[in-house]
């Protein structure tokens, strides 16, 4: 049940109202900055109001949308079911939700897909208009009026900071034991250069507060809610992510070896899926001790390394766990919270602090071309599935940066690896190690077309790889340049067979 004693402050339990009277606040055409990140600390109630509120609207003939900016993917108390009633003009800057996702793949909604670490920033320079209204979830309000976010901090500093009205919705179904956990930094990451160095050198460094400043005059109301994020299960390893994970870390031990890596790594990211949460339950298995995590969430593969002590320290901006793990770390979070920090994404996110501390990044990935350059956010090139996430952001800056996928998708219809992507989110410069279940290939130093070579070689299936190999051959024959060559009429031709037949595979 919704407990009003995580408010502790007496000026904030007097702006106590219910999710339809707060949502009351939000008005047709306003900016709205809500909290969450990966399905866990989003406001429930109060969406789930104003999206009744816009679909009563729409009845009477009556136009409502808002403008909706997050830090990550949400739930379906939220981007559902905004999404439902066509209550959102515009959505940035990552979504999973399938209804949303229709609304943008129809371009009833515009879709804003961003680097996760640089929309902080963004927003405070004003691209997208003055924000009228932030939503944000809460473990509890402390004595002083302190804000205690809950499983995510995200971008809700910034949208505190940049809105004309906060509502708080605090959340008893988070267990209170999160205060503490949280490490916000209240330097210049997000304003006008020249902005402050962030003084964080380990994943396991302090540098700020434990909770979200607010000036009491901004709060136009505080609603109680008691209900649960959204957590996506996890699919048990298969033998496709475990000889994805096996092969990395066969690379790892190679590193270790010959002196690239020390013996406890370093600082691992981990972007969301089964592949990169069964690569980090290979490393709970493997010779590596005293491992960091730096990421921009936390998965049930840190946390089972936290609990076995393989793991020391893990940092991100959120959780993003299974039922069974969030509700263990909800009943054992006094457990865990000397081990776990939270930080906000332009934090976690942060280009310098990614470079500074050499972050090991690994990531997934739709399709990548030959030549190493990424698609991770376009099916065929143009359907939009979630968006670049924070990929980018530790791509480009790591120390390793990886991707990770299964040869193949759809049943063998789709290779994943392919003459020329249809969309690149993550150029070949970004990218120096790809692993499959059939193989590693690692780039590093190498030209276009040994790079092309050893991604066709170790990565293809084999049912594409003749297809490939056969494509390079008189690519590096006919090609206007042979620096990076292409056969410009057929780059794109796997894609094309696969719309008009439902699989890239010639019959």
């Amino acid at each position: 049940m919704a407990d009003q004693s995580r408010i502790r402050n007496a000026a904030f339990r007097a702006k106590v109202t219910t999710a339809d009277e707060a949502a009351t606040h939000i008005r047709p055409g306003e900016l709205v900055g809500m909290s969450g990140f990966t399905g866990s600390g989003y406001p429930k109630a109060v969406p789930e109001a104003l999206a009744a509120q816009i679909g009563a609207a729409h009845a009477r003939g009556d136009e409502f949308r808002i403008g909706l900016l997050t830090g990550a993917s949400t739930g379906p108390q939220l981007d559902g079911a905004l999404a439902k009633v066509n209550g959102v003009s515009f959505r940035g800057p990552f979504n999973t939700d399938a209804e949303m996702r229709n609304r943008i793949n129809s371009d009833e909604t515009a879709y804003f897909d961003t680097h996760l670490g640089a929309l902080a920033p963004q927003v405070a320079q004003g691209y997208f208009g003055h924000m009228n209204t932030a939503v944000i979830e809460a473990t509890a309000i402390t004595e002083d009026g302190t804000i205690v976010p809950s499983s995510s901090v995200g971008n809700s500093k910034t949208w505190i900071e940049q809105a004309d009205k906060v509502i708080i919705e605090v959340n008893s179904w988070q267990p209170a034991e999160l205060e503490g956990v949280h490490d916000i930094w209240y330097g210049n990451a997000t304003g006008a250069p020249p902005r402050d160095s962030i003084p964080l050198n380990s994943p396991g460094g302090r540098i700020g507060r434990t909770g979200l400043a607010v000036d009491p005059a901004k709060v136009v109301s505080v609603v109680l809610s008691h209900d649960a994020d959204r957590n996506a299960p996890f699919a048990h390893p298969d033998a496709t992510a475990k000889s994805i994970a096996g092969y990395l870390l066969d690379f790892f031990s190679h590193e270790v070896k010959v002196g690239r890596l020390p013996p406890s790594l370093l600082p691992l990211q981990s972007g969301v899926g089964n592949v990169t949460n069964a690569v980090l339950s290979g490393l709970n298995e493997g010779p590596f001790e005293n491992l960091t995590g730096f990421s921009e969430v936390i998965q049930d593969g840190m946390l089972a390394m936290l609990e076995n002590g393989r793991m020391k320290v893990a940092s991100a901006t959120a959780f993003s766990l299974s039922p069974e793990a969030a509700e263990d770390i909800n009943n054992r979070m006094s457990f865990f919270r000397d081990k776990l920090i939270l930080r906000q994404q332009d934090l976690s996110n942060n280009p310098d602090v990614i470079r500074r501390l050499g972050i090991i990044a690994m990531n997934g990935m739709i399709e990548a071309d030959i030549y190493g350059n990424v698609n991770s956010t376009r099916v065929m090139g143009s359907r939009m599935m979630n968006g670049i996430g924070g990929s980018g952001d530790f791509a480009r800056n790591a120390y390793l940066s990886i991707f990770l996928s299964p040869s193949t998708a759809k049943g063998g219809k789709i290779s994943a690896i392919v003459p020329m992507a249809a969309h690149v989110d993550h150029i070949m410069q970004d990218t120096q190690i790809f692993v499959t279940e059939q193989g590693i290939a690692d780039l590093r130093g190498l030209s276009p077309v040994k790079r092309a070579e050893a991604i066709i070689r170790n990565c293809s299936h084999p049912d594409y790889r003749a297809g490939l190999e056969d494509y390079l051959a008189r690519a590096k024959k006919e090609s206007y340049g042979k620096h990076t060559p292409h056969l410009l009429p057929e780059a794109l031709s796997w894609h094309q067979r696969y719309i008009e037949t439902g699989n890239m595979m010639p019959k």
